[in-house]
């Protein structure tokens, strides 16, 4: 795979910087594309382009010409996605659609999307909890089908929550930055958690890349390739584990919400056959994300 061409949409994002590192890093020529050029560009050559412009999407392909595609961009903000569905759909589906018929001409080109362990069972009559999940339902059974119609090499992986090192709108992330402004002194307020036993599966963002290389260079099309640590853990598990990474006692308030239905059980088995296994502890995934956002603030 030396010197071919990833194209990887999303990256200035918290893992798309670390995918473009890890490619780089493994011989890989990366293309960026990010949507708009914001702080320190990502490892590669940058291109900027929105992903739900249709002609735009089709010049970034002509233009890279990739050998793998890693598609990570979209919104991934649960809360967000209640404010504005369509904008979400978009982000998305669509983006996901434009980049599918881009690619379509293109021989030889294996696509990774990454979708979500947030989706919903289509089994049932359609009950998603929130337009989040019916939008990254939507992406991957779109993108099966294209693989199926189109005989396209497109390849799925449904990564859990991902955490570690950088800038991240997730629990882990969110929690992290204020821990490092409390311990700096520059915030007082108090952090809510809606529930203390409502589980996740938390996986670190490097383990994450790492998958999506042997999911692209090794993975069968069509497949969907759980990617996660195999370990459910509640929030209640999060916050015993910052409190033994910071001398201060956290002002964290729990309140009494029901807890979210689990997502569906992952098993990453099919992911380990291809050689890939998670090898960064969670604590160590939690002490390094905490220490990224106390650097932020020197």
């Amino acid at each position: 795979m030396k010197e071919s061409t990833i194209l990887i949409t999303g990256a200035g994002g918290f893992t798309g910087r670390h995918a473009c590192r890890h490619f780089a890093a493994h011989g890989y020529s990366v293309a960026a594309a990010v949507r708009r050029e914001d702080g320190e560009p990502p490892e590669g050559r940058l291109y900027v382009c929105d992903l739900t412009n249709k002609a735009e999407v089709r010049r970034l392909v002509e233009e890279t010409k990739p050998r793998f595609v890693l598609h990570l961009a979209g919104r991934n903000a649960v809360a967000d996605s209640w404010k504005d569905p369509l904008g979400c759909m978009e982000a998305n589906l669509l983006s996901t659609l434009y980049l599918l018929e881009a690619l379509r001409g293109l021989a030889n080109c294996r696509l990774l999307v990454a979708g979500s362990m947030l989706d919903f069972d289509l089994s049932n009559s359609p009950q998603p909890l929130h337009p989040y999940s019916l939008a990254k339902t939507m992406q991957v059974l779109t993108a099966q089908a294209w693989s199926f119609l189109y005989s396209q090499e497109v390849l799925v992986a449904k990564p859990s929550n991902l955490i570690g090192p950088g800038r991240s709108n997730g629990i882990c992330g969110l929690l992290a930055a204020r821990i490092a402004r409390w311990e700096k002194g520059t915030d007082a307020s108090v952090f809510r958690l809606s529930s203390w036993h409502e589980k996740r599966d938390y996986l670190d963002v490097r383990d994450a890349v790492a998958a999506y290389r042997a999911i692209l260079e090794a993975g069968q099309s069509g497949t969907v390739y759980p990617v996660c640590s195999g370990t459910m853990r509640s929030l209640g598990d999060l916050v015993v584990t910052y409190r033994g990474l910071t001398p201060l006692t956290l002002p964290i308030e729990v309140g009494q919400t029901e807890p979210l239905p689990p997502p569906l059980p992952m098993d990453a088995a099919v992911t380990q056959s291809l050689g890939w296994s998670p090898s960064i502890p969670f604590a160590q995934s939690l002490s390094e994300g905490l220490d990224f956002y106390r650097g932020a603030l020197t």
